[in-house]
């Protein structure tokens, strides 16, 4: 049960710009009808990119959720509705929805492989994924506290940090960079009252988007999640610039960590990453020479890393359609095969000897709920390997690093 003062202020006017994109599906009906391939086989056309610009009028808020697909939310949690109560009693219940929670904020972050060593690291991580955990409690429950709470770590942070630093630099930023705009905008664009916001502006403008803005041509998921905080990020600065050039490098990556048929006998390459020859892809793919739609460049590493990649694809294109530039079109058949190729194993099918020698390791987490919702309810594609293992676990909780309680936000979320 929550307890304490609750405020019955509505939140100000939240600033919202039509996304325009009707037309731009209508024309992908067809593929969206398609079954979801459970094995290798011919995949479908590539989409045609749409405009590669970011948009006149930014929507705020308008970081992988929007102020629609928050208010289906508290509507779903208002009225006992499941999974979301059970997916907001999991939030409440969490330590990053502590109202006694206390910032723990440093000028230098220092993160080596793996967080070793760990030198605010996960402080910041954790921090990050607790004020948007009270943003969201803000937003469903109107009790200030939460409001303030999420506040009171962002104008921690902003006064404090200066720089992230070690081996596991890049990716850190990326991770903490993606959480914090979600947070951001949630705050600065329903609520009344955050002086700071400017303050948290300059640190995102200064620490953040100079490190995640480069890219970066390690695995596959780092440069995707130091993506996704690009696009966040720009978008809560509305920095045009930095948002398509965002795009540009998601669009340069996604087709070379995702494989599918039709790329060919071998994987496409990412720009600018060197790679050429069959032993060179070879071994970037983790050893694995037999490509088959819906591989990822990480599979043969292990599912955890996976889901970082997949996450992340997802993220950036739900930010982009609220933005009303969708990247979805493009990147649907890539998506579905990646997210159904890894649930099916996910949901104990044998492996075959030919797919990382007929073992995978680990798990690909809380990942699924974001992409499912957007290619299966949105779009009417049947994804049976995928919606099964997005009901298995729900409510989806925390990775701990920059996943966070997307039954909540986005289980058969219309908006």
């Amino acid at each position: 049960m929550r307890t304490g003062t609750t405020s019955h202020r509505s939140p100000r006017r939240i600033r919202v710009r039509s996304a325009g994109v009707a037309a731009a599906l209508a024309g992908l009906l067809g593929l969206a009808l398609m079954p979801q391939a459970v094995a290798a086989g011919p995949a479908a056309p590539a989409t045609a990119p749409v405009a590669a610009a970011a948009p006149a009028a930014f929507t705020h808020p308008g970081v992988l959720v929007s102020a629609p697909q928050l208010d289906f939310v508290r509507g779903k949690v208002q009225a006992g509705a499941e999974p979301w109560k059970s997916a907001d009693a999991q939030m409440m219940a969490s330590k990053y929805a502590s109202l006694s929670r206390a910032p723990a904020p440093r000028a230098n972050v220092e993160c080596g492989s793996y967080s070793d060593p760990d030198n605010g690291c996960t402080d910041e991580r954790e921090d990050a994924i607790a004020a948007y955990t009270d943003a969201l409690a803000w937003y469903i429950t109107r009790d200030d506290r939460y409001a303030q709470k999420s506040i009171e770590l962002m104008d921690a942070w902003s006064a404090v940090i200066k720089e992230h630093t070690n081996s596991n630099a890049p990716l850190q930023t990326g991770w903490a960079g993606s959480v914090w705009p979600r947070a951001a905008e949630i705050i600065k664009y329903t609520y009344t009252g955050w002086p700071n916001a400017g303050r948290f502006a300059t640190m995102l403008r200064d620490v953040y988007l100079p490190v995640v803005i480069k890219g970066s041509q390690s695995n596959g998921n780092w440069e995707l999640s130091m993506t996704e905080a690009a696009i966040g990020i720009s978008v809560f600065l509305e920095d045009r610039t930095s948002y398509d050039k965002a795009v540009a490098t998601f669009r340069g990556r996604v087709p070379a960590y995702i494989y599918l048929s039709s790329d060919g006998a071998l994987p496409k390459v990412a720009p600018g990453s060197g790679l050429s020859g069959r032993d060179a892809i070879v071994k970037y793919w983790q050893g694995q020479s037999t490509f088959m739609d819906g591989l990822t460049q990480e599979t043969c590493r292990d599912l955890t890393h996976t889901g970082y990649g997949i996450s992340a694809i997802s993220h950036i294109a739900e930010t982009s359609r609220i933005q009303g530039q969708d990247l979805y079109p493009e990147i649907q058949e890539r998506l579905r095969q990646a997210l159904g190729l890894q649930s099916k194993y996910m949901m104990g099918a044998a492996v075959p000897s030919n797919l990382c020698g007929g073992s995978l390791k680990d798990s690909l987490g809380p990942v699924t709920e974001v992409g499912f919702n957007a290619l299966h309810n949105r779009l009417g594609i049947a994804m049976t390997n995928t919606q099964a293992l997005t009901e298995k676990q729900r409510p989806a909780g925390t990775d701990n690093l920059f996943v966070a309680w997307e039954t909540l936000t986005h289980a058969d979320n219309p908006a």
